[in-house]
Formats: structure tokens, C-alpha cells, sequence
């Protein structure tokens, strides 16, 4: 819980209260390597914040393949905002690559910490716009860059995440077939 908190810290400020209610309304929880946080064509009714481990957001293309959309992994908050604001069903999935611990709070707990805390909405809106920044500065090079690149860059964005991922999910993050990355790999080393 308490990465949770030095992470709220970053973007304002909170007092022992806030913190208490915050903790309180909070479920630490376990979500084993393969299983689902968020599944397309369901609403989700939780959010998080990763602790330990690594998860992916992938959808279907039209052609039945997975796409790997972008990875979450520690120090960071899992939300399917317009699922979880709107009760629409989710358009993608967000499954474990690890073995995951993360910190649960359901809508009417998160809810309640909003009306409890006055610069909870605030601080969400400032979590998420950076969130938001950092995805957009991920994917615009991917549209324009070679494959080797776009590897390399993805190396930089995600150092911890190379050998702690099946190639094929980075393959599909970076749009080529793994037999592409592994010859890239074998390039660059």
C-alpha cells in the first residue's frame, strides 16, 4: 500500500485522514500469471494499481489476431477508463504476462474515496493525463519508425520488460512478426 501512496504523492498532496480513507476503501490482491484484470464485451467495475508484475492490453483485429495494444507494469494504475466511468463493456482485454500483485478498488469504494477526498478527482485527472502523454509518445514512433527502431525504443520505454515478456507479445506491440524480432535480437547483440 504504501508504493500506492508515495505514487498519489507525486501529484499533490494528502493528509493522514485522506491516506487513512484511502487505505481503508483499498484491497491488496494477487492475480496469477494468465488471468484476466479486464475482459472485452464486459464492464469493469475495479481499477488498480500494479505493485509487482506486468500485464498487457490486447485486442482482435478483424483477421482474429492479437494486438498488443501497450503493457503495465509496476508503479503504475490499471483503469479501463471509459468501461469503469460509463459501465460500457471493455473493447480489450487486460490479461497477466506475470504473476501479479496489485492494490483493488472496486467502483463504489473508489467512489466513495472521491466524495471523501476533495483532491481525489484532481489527482486521478493528473495520473491519467500523464498516463495518456506517455502512451501517445509510445505510439507515434511506432507508425514511422523502421522495426529495428521501434525495438530500440522500446527497450528504452520498457528496460525491465525484454526478458520478462514472450517475444511474441512485443513482436505484436511493435507491429512485426516475431520471426522479425528475433532476427532484429540477433542483429543488434
Amino acid at each position: 500500500m504504501n508504493e500506492f501512496i508515495d505514487y498519489l504523492l507525486k501529484f499533490g498532496d494528502l493528509n493522514e485522514q485522506q491516506i487513512s480513507c484511502i487505505t481503508a476503501n483499498a484491497v491488496e490482491t494477487e492475480l496469477r500469471k494468465d488471468a484476466y484484470f479486464a475482459e472485452a464485451g464486459k464492464v469493469i467495475r475495479q481499477t488498480g494499481f500494479m505493485t509487482e508484475g506486468i500485464l498487457r492490453n490486447y485486442y482482435y483485429n478483424s483477421k482474429g489476431e492479437e494486438i498488443t495494444k501497450y503493457f503495465v507494469e509496476e508503479n503504475n494504475v490499471v483503469i479501463c477508463k471509459a468501461s469503469f466511468d460509463n459501465e460500457v463493456p471493455a473493447t480489450s482485454y487486460l490479461q497477466a504476462v506475470t504473476d501479479c500483485r496489485l492494490i483493488i478498488f472496486s467502483k463504489k469504494n473508489w467512489e466513495e474515496i472521491s466524495g471523501a477526498v476533495m483532491i481525489w478527482d484532481s489527482l486521478m485527472q493528473k495520473i491519467i493525463s500523464r498516463a495518456l502523454v506517455r502512451k501517445v509518445e509510445r505510439i507515434s514512433p511506432l507508425v514511422s519508425q523502421d522495426a529495428t527502431t521501434r525495438y530500440l525504443e522500446f527497450l528504452e520505454h520498457y528496460p525491465g520488460l525484454a526478458n520478462r515478456v514472450p517475444l511474441s507479445y512485443i513482436a505484436s506491440y511493435l507491429g512485426i512478426t516475431q520471426q522479425s524480432l528475433s532476427r532484429i535480437r540477433k542483429n543488434i547483440r
